[in-house]
């Protein structure tokens, strides 16, 4: 059992791996897709006629697939060692599978507007954005590794940490940017 558990498990953290890839470039995409709207004919159509076609086969065939993947051998983790249910560090982190869930549906929201030729956000929102993704990877690996909830007044505070460093990162970008637009 302990081998098939291993299968399972090593399954489950590359499904896992592949879910946050998509999950880390489709925000990209979604900023130049976001930055082409805003350029003139034909760049504009040709431009936003790739990113869509990008898009669409990113968040089909790698992200969503790797979702419930991802989940469906989570599930299967649980079944075989159900003990995991009863420990609090697995409780926090199912919580933050939950943010991920979330953030996964919203960026399907997102995904869809742009498909239909509806902009709602800038690049910039786009930017911060996709740091979503990166909190909640920080958060559950620190989780599974540590494997403890006591400590995770700690976590949530390094996480925080990381978010305004990520975001003083995004501004710092910004203006570099503004600076030289080929950067």
């Amino acid at each position: 059992m302990e081998e098939f558990y291993n299968y399972v498990k090593a399954l489950h953290l590359i499904f896992v791996i592949t879910w946050f890839a998509g999950l880390f470039y489709i925000p990209r995409l979604f900023m130049y897709h976001i930055e082409a709207a805003a350029k003139p004919e034909p760049e504009k159509s040709i431009l936003t006629e790739q990113l869509r076609l990008m898009t669409k086969r990113l968040w089909f065939i790698i992200t969503w697939p790797s979702a419930i993947l991802a989940t469906t051998f989570a599930i299967a983790l649980l079944i075989i060692r159900p003990f995991y249910l009863e420990q609090p560090w697995m409780h926090v982190k199912l919580l933050f599978v939950v943010f991920l869930i979330i953030y996964h549906l919203k960026t399907h929201q997102i995904f869809k507007q742009l498909q239909q030729g509806i902009v709602k956000y800038t690049s910039n929102f786009m930017r911060i954005y996709n740091e979503g993704a990166t909190i909640i990877l920080f958060a559950v690996i620190f989780l599974v590794i540590l494997k403890s909830a006591i400590n995770w007044v700690f976590g949530v505070v390094g996480i925080f940490v990381l978010g305004i460093l990520l975001m003083l990162g995004i501004r710092l970008y910004k203006r570099i940017r503004e600076k030289n637009p080929e950067a």
